[in-house]
């Protein structure tokens, strides 16, 4: 059964690794979280209940494992360097993919200013398709909790989206 846990949580990381990104605001940063949470769920696989939703149990332990690296900052605040449009300048990009990428991160980069709260519920819900509750599972909150802050967070994109325009 081991094997198998081991074998769905591989199965799970590119999921895992869109809820790091959305979490983080940055690849980086997010596929090193998803690292750290990987380890720490096969070292503690005896702590998850077979039957239960495996990428539920991983996604709270990657929000668990960003908390305490926001909390450790918080106490030491490092200098982080912003990314930049290197990854649109690869010579044979088409101009429908390199507007396609400039989109992408420009809602990325409105995500990153969402409050933490408002950007990890959207990504939960409208990135890994899961459902309220689920998601409200994931973050120990009560449904209308999710609810409210998904509204807000929605609301919030689409303003700024229209103060671009």
């Amino acid at each position: 059964m081991t094997e198998d846990v081991r074998e769905q949580i591989a199965a799970l990381t590119p999921r895992l690794r869109r809820f790091a990104w959305a979490l983080t605001g940055s690849r980086d940063e997010g596929d090193d979280l998803v690292q750290a949470g990987c380890l720490k769920a096969l070292g503690a696989l005896a702590q998850y209940e077979p039957g239960t939703r495996l990428d539920a149990w991983m996604f709270r332990i990657l929000r668990t494992g960003w908390i305490d690296r926001a909390r450790y900052r918080a106490r030491r605040p490092q200098i982080s360097d912003p990314e930049t449009l290197e990854a649109l300048s690869d010579g044979g990009v088409g101009a429908r993919e390199a507007q396609a990428r400039l989109d992408l991160a420009r809602v990325r980069a409105m995500m990153a200013d969402l409050p933490d709260e408002q950007r990890e519920v959207l990504s939960l819900v409208a990135i890994e398709g899961l459902s309220y509750r689920e998601a409200a599972e994931v973050i120990g909150a009560p449904v209308g909790t999710v609810m409210s802050r998904l509204s807000r967070a929605r609301a919030r994109l689409t303003a700024m989206m229209e103060g671009e325009a």
